[in-house]
This record gives C-alpha cells, structure tokens and sequence, in this order.
C-alpha cells in the first residue's frame, strides 16, 4: 500500500475524531469513537512519516492530499 495513502487516510481518521469528540462531549458520553479514530489515525500517519522520512511536511500536505485523490480517481 502507498504510504502517502495511509497518511491521507490517517489525516482523514483525525478529521473526523473532532465532530466525534464534539459530539460525545455535547452528549455528556464518553468519546471512545473519537479517541478510537484520533489514535488509529495518528498511528497510520506516524506509521507513514517514518517509513518515508522528510515527505510530509506542512507545506506538502496539499499536494499529498491532491495526489492521492488525483490517484484514486483515476488521473
């Protein structure tokens, strides 16, 4: 599998922790879906930054991001 694949799944997996978490806290549940995807995601993304050292940096992020999607649709 691609590494910048799983980083952009990971980003997303981070994204989507913080309506999970704003949710859960507005609720008064405790979050375990968003801790769940907010550790699953930041794994797959450290996972990722280090089997490819000094690819993603913040300046690189957009570029990854449109790689991937650019990839997966089939361009």
């Amino acid at each position: 599998m691609d590494y910048d694949l799983i980083f952009v799944i990971g980003l997303a997996m981070v994204a989507f922790a913080i309506p999970s978490a704003v949710s859960a806290y507005s609720d008064w549940r405790w979050p375990k879906t968003a801790l769940a995807l907010l550790v699953l995601g930041a794994g797959s993304m450290a996972y990722a930054a280090q089997e490819n050292p000094g690819a993603y940096a913040l300046e690189t992020v957009d570029d990854v991001i449109v790689g991937v999607v650019a990839s997966v649709i089939g361009n």
